[in-house]
């Protein structure tokens, strides 16, 4: 049975709900001194593992799409992956106020020193860059140029659960976990990795 555009509106419906929803636990948890022992990391974690969730649902739509075929799907990616960015904006912004007091200078020290931190600037940029292009109207200027950018979300992917389990010192079970859902879902891209690194040579 495909979905219908009904079904892909009410999908959509649900989507939005689920970020609300997500967004209203976590001010339930600050509210309610629930974050844990170290709140200000438990808070910067929330965040970016919630944009993390977001961009891997983002890269399961298409193998979803063709292997169940339902092509109306595809619909859905451009908001999941709009969800992924404004959460990873939320966890930047959380990590340079709490952490760093707003001291951009002392931002960059840290990206440049900290390879966990320089991983998760570039997937941020990464994020940044195929939000801004995700307009359609961007979208017909730069022709398959387009394609060749948003072909990188595999690498912010790959980034982002590396940034991820580099960050934590504990629950590292967890950070593997999404590190093995990362492959999976990059496994059904391995024409792409393949040409990458033939036009590398």
């Amino acid at each position: 049975m495909k979905i219908s555009p009904n079904g892909i509106f009410f999908l959509k419906i649900f989507i939005h709900l689920s970020a609300f929803m997500t967004l209203l636990y976590l001010w339930y948890l600050i509210e309610s001194d629930l974050l844990g022992a170290d709140p200000v990391k438990d808070l910067i974690h929330f965040l970016g593992k919630t944009a993390l969730n977001f961009l891997l649902l983002t890269l399961s739509v298409t193998p979803i799409t063709k292997r169940f075929k339902q092509p109306l799907l595809i619909q859905v990616r451009r908001l999941l992956g709009l969800y992924s960015f404004f959460w990873a904006i939320l966890h930047l912004l959380t990590f340079i106020w709490l952490e760093l007091d707003w001291t951009f200078s002392l931002f960059v020290t840290e990206v440049i020193k900290r390879p966990y931190l320089s991983l998760g600037a570039i997937t941020w940029v990464i994020l940044l860059l195929l939000s801004i292009t995700s307009i359609n109207k961007i979208k017909r200027l730069m022709k398959r140029n387009w394609l060749t950018l948003h072909r990188f979300v595999y690498w912010g992917a790959l980034f982002a659960v590396i940034h991820y389990y580099w960050s934590v010192k504990s629950g590292v079970v967890e950070a593997s976990i999404y590190i093995v859902i990362c492959f999976v879902l990059l496994s059904e891209r391995k024409q792409y990795f393949k040409q990458f690194m033939k036009g590398l040579k």
